[in-house]
């Protein structure tokens, strides 16, 4: 008689699908939404002038920078599923400080939550390319930023609306949402992803991928695109709190615009909708197009001679973020879309990067802005930047992201 041997027990790992995804990027929304809007205004009180502020902005970005570029390297060393582990572990120990040390500690706190959301952006992008078809990553991004949209919406201004009540709220609460974060990773057992490599290749070294990167154009225009997108809303997330207190408009004000920008948000699925009906292309040159318009709309306006120039000037850097949402949903696709299975990681890194060398690029520029001109000068170079990409993506296909006709 044949004996067989029934495990004891067997465990089904939870479906690594466009929902799971949306909302382990909701947990990670919430952790990071309720301390965005609180870092601005912290560093404003403590070191007294825009200047000042941008220069710890430009250190952090140069850090996570640096650590974006070595993460493949640091990927090859340690298990994915560990990586973003430690990653986790770093934001609630940044934020455990914060809440501890206070105001003093917030430069290190802001350095560590950047150094932890870059590992976090590349792991998380792996596994998104490893379990999300190519045709699908509209609905993915879609399904992400609606899922996040909450959190983005109620997050930055609950945390200055903290910050005068009980100053270490907003980071105990930010930890509160790390750990929930961690325990839905490891619930999925998304595990070290479905690795995909060349025969006979050698290890990816640091840097080393990034020939292979920059002689594909769809990657480069979907990397550029992001980083162009994320100069526009660092610069709304940062400098417009600080014009707001400049122009007596309160500390709360930047907190709660990002609160109503964030609400966007719920427009994703008809933003998917409009990419479907026309084109990616169509969808980012409006983004690009009408983002620029308002943020030169915000300069003119802010040279009226009433007391009403500085609401007017918000109001208008305000309408410039529904567009910004907009390239939210499109501007990252041409790179999604094009990325070779076997390069999966390494194109990971270099995607994340968008982010990094925007918060290099963006404070590093305004530092030397403000040292010639108004804080509303750093409002007209970014609508200059904008408004290059929308030139750039008229070469991008009209086709891109069109599902290909079945053979006959």
């Amino acid at each position: 008689m044949v004996q067989r041997r029934i495990p004891l027990t067997v465990y089904q790992p939870a479906r690594a699908g466009v929902q799971a995804f949306a909302i382990l990027a909701a947990f990670e929304a919430a952790a990071r939404g309720v301390i965005i809007s609180v870092f601005p205004v912290l560093l404003y009180r403590s070191l007294g002038n825009a200047q000042a502020v941008s220069e710890v902005y430009f250190g952090a970005g140069l850090v996570s920078l640096v650590v974006a570029l070595f993460t493949p390297w640091l990927a090859g060393h340690m298990a994915r599923r560990h990586l973003y582990t430690g990653a986790i572990v770093l934001m609630i120990a940044s934020n455990i400080a914060a809440a501890l040390l206070g105001t003093p500690a917030a430069p290190a706190a802001l350095i560590g939550n950047a150094v932890a959301l870059v590992v976090m952006t590349v792991c998380f992008n792996a596994y998104v390319m490893d379990y999300i078809d190519r045709t699908s990553m509209g609905k993915n991004e879609t399904a992400r930023l609606l899922y996040s949209g909450l959190a983005w919406a109620l997050g930055p201004y609950l945390g200055v609306l903290l910050m005068d009540v009980w100053p270490q709220g907003p980071f105990w609460l930010a930890i509160f949402f790390c750990l929930g974060m961690l325990a839905f990773f490891w619930y999925l057992r998304l595990g070290d992803g479905k690795v995909i490599t060349r025969a006979r290749s050698k290890p990816a070294r640091p840097l080393a991928y990034l020939k292979r990167f920059a002689v594909q154009p769809l990657l480069v225009a979907g990397w550029a695109f992001s980083c162009l997108r994320s100069v526009g809303w660092q610069v709304y997330i940062v400098y417009l709190p600080i014009f707001a207190v400049e122009n007596g408009l309160g500390d709360q004000l930047g907190g709660l615009m990002l609160s109503f920008s964030n609400a966007l948000l719920f427009l994703a699925p008809l933003i998917l909708r409009f990419l479907v009906a026309r084109s990616v292309r169509y969808a980012i040159r409006i983004g690009f197009g009408f983002s620029a318009l308002f943020f030169f709309a915000a300069v003119g306006l802010s040279t009226l001679p009433y007391n009403a120039a500085a609401w007017a000037t918000v109001m208008a850097l305000f309408l410039s973020t529904i567009f910004l949402v907009v390239l939210d949903v499109a501007a990252g696709l041409p790179f999604l879309m094009s990325v070779k299975p076997s390069e999966r990681t390494e194109m990971a890194a270099v995607y994340s990067t968008f982010r990094d060398v925007s918060a290099v690029v963006t404070p590093g520029a305004a530092r030397l802005i403000l040292a010639f001109g108004p804080l509303t000068a750093v409002f007209a170079a970014t609508g200059a930047s904008l408004l290059a990409c929308w030139l750039a993506a008229g070469k991008l296909n009209p086709r891109l992201g069109k599902r290909r006709a079945a053979p006959a």
